[in-house]
């Protein structure tokens, strides 16, 4: 078996995992602790953890883990292990998908939309913002959070498929 084979899957599920449970948190307690705080608040935490995320301590795993789980389904086809290859590939293409280009098309613009909005005086106005804001960006939210449990399923099987 080719020697990088096995780290680089196990990297895979690394970030893999590292994505879904980002998502994850956002999911099951970020979103529902601001959604239960002041909006104007909410809205000014929003808007700084959107620009803190943007680190090199995010970006590989945002970013890397089509491309890594690309190259262990490229290394796994190569060592014969078909099944695996497409769990892999699977994975990576679920996650570049619904992950990165719905984050990109969906999340982004509307956390820039939110931090371009002047933050208004009145507790109704910026009650009525978050109230535009938190429940759309939360369906996108769970769907990448879903996409990125299923890849993240994918590659466990893909990892038993290459015993």
């Amino acid at each position: 078996m080719q020697k990088a084979l096995i780290p680089t899957a196990l990297l895979g599920l690394l970030l893999t995992g590292a994505i879904f449970g980002f998502f994850y948190a956002w999911v099951c307690s970020t979103m529902w602790g601001l959604d239960a705080i002041d909006p104007h608040v909410a809205i000014q935490a929003m808007n700084g953890m959107n620009a803190s995320v943007r680190n090199a301590v995010f970006a590989p795993a945002f970013f890397g883990t089509p491309f890594v789980l690309g190259s262990v389904a490229q290394m796994a086809r190569k060592e014969g292990h078909r099944q695996a290859s497409w769990l892999f590939n699977s994975a990576a293409m679920i996650y570049l998908l619904l992950g990165v280009m719905l984050t990109g098309f969906a999340n982004v613009p509307m956390n820039e939309a939110l931090a371009a909005t002047a933050l208004p005086d009145d507790p109704a106005a910026a009650a009525q913002i978050w109230a535009e804001y938190s429940p759309r960006w939360q369906m996108f939210n769970i769907i990448r959070t879903a996409a990125s449990g299923v890849s993240l399923l994918l590659v466990g099987l893909g990892l038993l498929k290459l015993r």
